[in-house]
């Protein structure tokens, strides 16, 4: 079992920076593949990014290509997600998952769930 805890969203102007991280216990989140999702009001859940186990290996959707940063420290048990030049339609509240495969997470399907952060950008 793994209890994940978002934190690091908040009210940030368009242009912006903000960084989130999820915090993971119970289980080392070491052996997990990791993601950051988000919902926008109104609108079905997204891909953000993607790690994998050892970081070295990172994925993201397009429209935060260039401007968001996935990363992890497994000494810390913790995934971060670096924000920059934020836009109005990066509004949304932001989740992480994992889960012991690659596939559920690219598919959206992780085992495992944060409540998620609220991140609002401000034009």
């Amino acid at each position: 079992q793994v209890q994940l805890v978002e934190s690091g969203g908040g009210l940030v102007q368009a242009g912006g920076s903000l960084r989130l991280s999820c915090a993971a216990s119970g289980r080392t989140s070491s052996t997990y593949h990791m993601g950051w999702f988000r919902q926008a009001p109104g609108k079905e859940r997204e891909f953000v990014a993607y790690i994998n186990m050892s970081g070295l290996n990172t994925y993201y959707a397009d429209s935060v290509k260039g401007r968001f940063t996935i990363s992890r420290d497994n000494a810390k048990n913790t995934v971060y997600l670096q924000m920059n030049s934020l836009k109005p339609e990066d509004t949304a509240v932001y989740h992480c998952s994992c889960d012991r495969n690659y596939i559920p997470i690219r598919q959206g399907r992780g085992a495992y769930w944060g409540k998620g952060t609220l991140v609002t950008v401000s034009s």
